[in-house]
């Protein structure tokens, strides 16, 4: 079965940063897309960055653009999520999500979920 595992998050100073990480097992590289989200407490779940695997095109909400990066090693099935100058304000659960085409159709898949705390 199919699934996803973040990690890397925890609690850092304004400023610092942090490489989220989310491994695919149970998957074989093909047509897929994976976005982070993230939720804060109180609010909607939010889509923070997002890159396929038919070209290295991404997507970054205006509120991360220059501060955060997401990239891919397909040899690894890893994605990768790295955060720099951060701010209490993105204090979240980040969530790893996969949609991915397994033959017969396309299929969803979300991870547990890693806690990102900015703060002095």
């Amino acid at each position: 079965q199919v699934q996803l595992v973040e990690s890397g998050g925890g609690l850092v100073q304004p400023g610092g940063s942090l490489r989220l990480s989310c491994v695919v097992s149970g998957f074989t590289s093909g047509d897929y897309k994976i976005v982070w989200f993230r939720q804060a407490p109180g609010k909607e779940r939010e889509g923070v960055s997002c890159i396929g695997s038919s070209d290295d095109s991404t997507y970054y909400t205006d509120s991360v653009k220059g501060r955060f990066t997401i990239s891919r090693d397909n040899a690894k099935n890893t994605v990768y999520l790295q955060m720099n100058s951060l701010e209490p304000e993105d204090t979240a659960v980040y969530y790893c999500y996969l949609r991915y085409w397994s033959g017969f159709g396309y299929r969803e898949r979300w991870g547990q979920g890693t806690q990102v705390t900015v703060s002095s």
